[in-house]
């Protein structure tokens, strides 16, 4: 699978993700967007941008997308992540809730 075959804002976070881009990661989400991922929640724009480059920091992560499909009015993700972590490449399921053309909500979860 490609970026292309997934919505643009969702293609645009594994972009920046990819490229280790904290402040472009950030931009794909709403200002009001929140971000659960490793059982914590992250709220608001500073807190995602954190967020990203502290994950970006310690993983070095690299994800791949697998497949793509829409549930319960969440576009689920299952990606494959590459890094600096133990059992890397790991499978992780990608629920993103989109609103307008931002990423509202992102729940990250085996």
């Amino acid at each position: 699978m490609t970026t292309t075959d997934l919505p643009d804002a969702i293609a645009a976070f594994v972009k920046a993700a990819n490229a280790q881009d904290p402040n472009g990661v950030a931009a794909c989400f709403a200002d009001d967007a929140v971000v659960r991922d490793e059982g914590r929640d992250r709220g608001g724009a500073q807190a995602i941008r954190d967020w990203a480059e502290e994950v970006s920091r310690k993983y070095r992560p690299v994800l791949e997308p697998l497949s793509v499909n829409a549930e319960n009015g969440r576009t689920v993700m299952i990606g494959r992540v590459s890094g600096a972590f133990p059992g890397s490449p790991l499978d992780l399921r990608y629920q993103f809730t989109i609103k307008g053309k931002k990423i509202s909500r992102l729940e990250i979860a085996p």
